[in-house]
């Protein structure tokens, strides 16, 4: 008897994880998307004596609405599928007599065109079958039929275009380029620890079915999950515990000949500017300096350095002489309590050596460097093995 009772409760669904209000936000959606497509549609056909909704319009809200991310629930595949659908159920019905053969071969011939087409959409199903039991509605006014389904989704895809970027939910969901997907050249340093897109591309081969989810969403899903498990791992260590807090600053108008020997005196390679405020609005590093020196050729090296950062002392000149004339405007920061495995990619990633660390007031107040965040996972491993040990 308890076997049965467990067999009966492997069928209870999971708890949502989705809060209260975004099923609100899904509901709002699907009543603004069927309420507007019905009274737009009924002014648009304008007969009374005809259906001016479809059923699976009511499917197609749940998706659009509810799961907005789901490539089900893409422009392409609300359209493609439920078009391609209502065309496959008129020309069942005008082929075969028997309607329940010509329902069940509706159905599957939508499944599979809708697979070829690219435009797989459920309520597709549900709206071959529609066609084939509406019966002399769909025989005698196959026009109107395909017309309507054009318009009810059409309208139902437009007010879902609204709502969702309304309600902050990117829609259409654009998955990245396959060419993108597939990159031949060294895989990032953020991913030679981690799963790889060939990795994901293995399981969802293998697994082999249908899944409602973005490939993009997937594979974010698991680099999140990564970063929460190194979270997890590693403690509650966050940027304002590691970082360094005697900054070397710069501002916009700070002379080059000032700027240089401060990055040689205190041995760094990069110095954040800010304005009055002690506010980031910019970084200037070693390589800027050599950058704007036109340093093609080594020999000379020093003396052209020389000659770059001394002052020309005249009025108008081409030639840079403030900070604010080479530094890279656009910084990338972070906050005091961003948790420093959040650090790694985005040192690793965009090959940079120093993060300027700022407050809630958006204030520069420390910085870190890749060696104090090496150090500081070093030590956290350290930690997570003696705890092991000491276990």
């Amino acid at each position: 008897m308890s076997g049965v009772l467990n067999w009966f409760k492997g069928w209870r669904p999971q708890q949502s994880p989705v809060n209260h209000q975004e099923k609100l936000r899904a509901c709002l959606g699907a009543l603004l998307g069927i309420l507007i497509s019905g009274l737009v549609s009924a002014w648009l056909l304008g007969v009374e004596s005809l259906p001016f909704l479809i059923a699976p319009l009511g499917a197609s809200a749940v998706l659009l609405y509810a799961v907005p991310a789901s490539p089900l629930a893409q422009p392409w595949s609300i359209m493609g599928g439920n078009m391609v659908s209502a065309l496959v159920g008129v020309l069942c019905l005008h082929w075969i007599a028997s309607i329940p053969v010509a329902a069940a071969i509706a159905v599957a011939l939508s499944i599979g065109l809708m697979f070829a087409l690219r435009c797989l959409h459920p309520p597709g199903g549900a709206v071959a079958l529609t066609a084939v039991l509406s019966g002399s509605l769909a025989l005698e006014h196959s026009t109107y039929f395909l017309a309507l389904v054009a318009i009810n989704s059409g309208l139902l895809l437009l007010v879902a275009l609204l709502y969702n970027n309304a309600t902050k939910r990117r829609y259409p969901h654009q998955a990245r380029a396959e060419a993108h997907l597939h990159k031949t050249h060294d895989i990032s340093p953020g991913h030679r620890v981690g799963f790889t897109t060939a990795d994901l591309d293995a399981v969802l081969k293998e697994y082999n079915q249908v899944l409602d989810v973005a490939r993009d969403d997937l594979e974010n899903l698991f680099l999140q999950t990564e970063m929460q498990a190194y979270k997890r791992r590693f403690g509650a260590i966050t940027c304002g515990d590691i970082m360094s807090r005697d900054v070397v600053s710069v501002e916009y108008g700070t002379l080059l000949e000032e700027a240089w020997p401060l990055l040689l005196n205190h041995h760094i390679k990069a110095l954040p500017v800010v304005d009055r405020a002690q506010r980031v609005i910019g970084i200037v590093t070693r390589f800027d300096f050599l950058k704007h020196a036109n340093l093609d050729a080594y020999p000379g090296l020093e003396e052209k350095l020389r000659k770059f950062v001394r002052r020309t002392f005249r009025v108008e000149t081409d030639h840079p002489e403030v900070v604010g004339q080479i530094m890279t405007s656009k910084v990338l920061t972070t906050s005091t309590d961003t948790h420093i495995v959040q650090l790694v990619p985005l040192l690793s990633e965009h090959g940079i050596h120093h993060v300027p660390v700022l407050d809630h007031e958006r204030r520069l107040v420390g910085i870190v460097t890749q060696t104090d965040l090496i150090a500081a996972l070093y030590r956290g491993r350290l930690e997570e093995t003696g705890n092991q040990t000491a276990g």
